[in-house]
């Protein structure tokens, strides 16, 4: 019996239900970009692509319920998925840890190249309130995709600290890019590769930090047989 629900638990699953909604987002936000970077991301702009992807009134407010918010939202989950699918291409194996940040980083600004002020003006948008939290929670899932992208298997306090570490340098490094005119974007990449040394370098001094904490007697077991001895 434990065999014929063994072989039971192993058949066919059912495939993830796939969002219908999804194909219409795409639509929508494809005409929107065009617009955005002259007009931002507004209920106007939402409802001119909504049009001119001939999608009806109604079926555009399902997909985007809170409106212009929602499909900023959209266009940077957007492209973290289009970060991801590179990095997934990519040899990351032969990469350093170091390496494996700068390059995500870099890929996610990247993908984005063509479309710099939308993100800015996505960017932007989002941190206005009543958005504000929007814009914290897309950072997290920028970050958070960076490093599930590039191996990161944690799940101890490591998580939340790497996470919380990367978003730093990724806010930092993305407003310096937003306003960079250097050739290629030379300056950017400088700008990361300093920033990412300086976590690396913290992290070194946490971790030999560590290791003398780790010789160093616990003071609670030392105080015990102080008192013990005392008594």
């Amino acid at each position: 019996m434990a065999d014929k629900q063994s072989q039971a638990d192993k058949g066919p699953r059912k495939a993830k239900a796939v969002d219908p909604l999804e194909e219409v987002r795409a639509k929508i936000l494809l005409h929107a970009l065009p617009d955005v970077p002259f007009d931002g991301w507004t209920g106007a702009v939402m409802l001119r692509a909504a049009r001119a992807a001939d999608v009806d009134h109604g079926v555009a407010r399902l997909a985007f319920p809170n409106g212009a918010r929602d499909l900023a939202e959209y266009f940077l989950h957007d492209g973290d998925q289009r970060m991801i699918a590179v990095l997934a291409a990519s040899e990351l194996q032969s990469m350093k840890i170091r390496e494996k940040i700068t390059f995500a980083v870099r890929t996610r600004l990247e993908v984005d190249m063509e479309n710099r002020e939308a993100l800015r003006r996505a960017t932007f948008a989002l941190l206005v309130p009543p958005a504000s939290g929007s814009a914290a929670k897309c950072l997290y899932n920028t970050v958070d995709a960076i490093w599930v992208a590039i191996g990161d298997t944690s799940t101890d306090y490591n998580f939340y600290t790497k996470r919380a570490t990367l978003a730093g340098v990724f806010g930092a490094v993305l407003a310096f890019w937003f306003s960079d005119e250097s050739e290629g974007f030379a300056e950017t990449w400088s700008f990361l590769d300093r920033r990412i040394a300086d976590v690396m370098q913290i992290e070194k001094i946490k971790a030999s930090a560590n290791k003398v904490r780790a010789r160093l007697p616990d003071p609670l077991r030392l105080l015990a047989k102080l008192r013990y001895r005392a008594g």
